[in-house]
Formats: structure tokens, C-alpha cells, sequence
């Protein structure tokens, strides 16, 4: 059940109340009737750098794996780092 973080708007205090998803926002604080407005939160995960996007790695990735029947290693490998310009092999080089 989410927690939402509502805002007395006469004191300023800030409380969370768990509330489900289909319930009407609170208008009034539960204890003592002062009129709340529901602040909206930051979400928790934050994506840095490159490599974020399904078209940066996975394509090249399954691509180079498909064409190399296993005996190619050596020659997919130099094959992935020519393609390096398009993003392929930098997110797969990165732990």
C-alpha cells in the first residue's frame, strides 16, 4: 500500500498517511480537522551515465552473439569494439 506524504497547510507540519491507490486524497488532517494539501515525493532510483536505452546495448549484444557460432570469439570480439562508435560495446565493457 503506497504512503503519502500530506501538509497541514495551518501549522506546516507534514505527516504520511498509507493509503490505497483508489482512495480519495485527504482535504482534512485525521486528528484535528486543519485543511492538508498532499505533497508529491521524489521517486527513489536515479539512472547515470550511458547505456540506459533498449537500443544501446541489447540489440548489438544479441546481434554479435547470433553471428558468432562460438568458434569466433576472437573476430566477434574485435568485430563488437569496431562497432564501439554506436554504443554497442561500451555498456557490455563496463561492469
Amino acid at each position: 500500500m503506497p504512503t503519502y506524504v500530506y501538509k497541514n497547510l495551518v501549522t506546516g507540519e507534514t505527516f504520511e498517511v498509507q493509503q490505497r491507490i483508489t482512495e480519495d486524497a485527504l482535504t482534512v488532517h485525521p486528528e484535528t480537522g486543519d485543511p492538508v494539501k498532499r505533497l508529491i515525493q521524489p521517486v527513489g532510483i536515479a539512472f547515470k551515465g550511458s547505456g540506459f536505452y533498449v537500443n544501446d546495448s541489447r540489440a548489438s549484444s544479441s546481434a554479435s552473439k547470433s553471428a558468432g557460432a562460438g568458434s569466433e570469439a576472437p573476430s566477434t570480439a574485435a568485430t563488437g569494439t569496431s562497432a564501439g562508435s554506436s554504443g554497442g560495446s561500451t555498456p557490455s565493457g563496463n561492469p
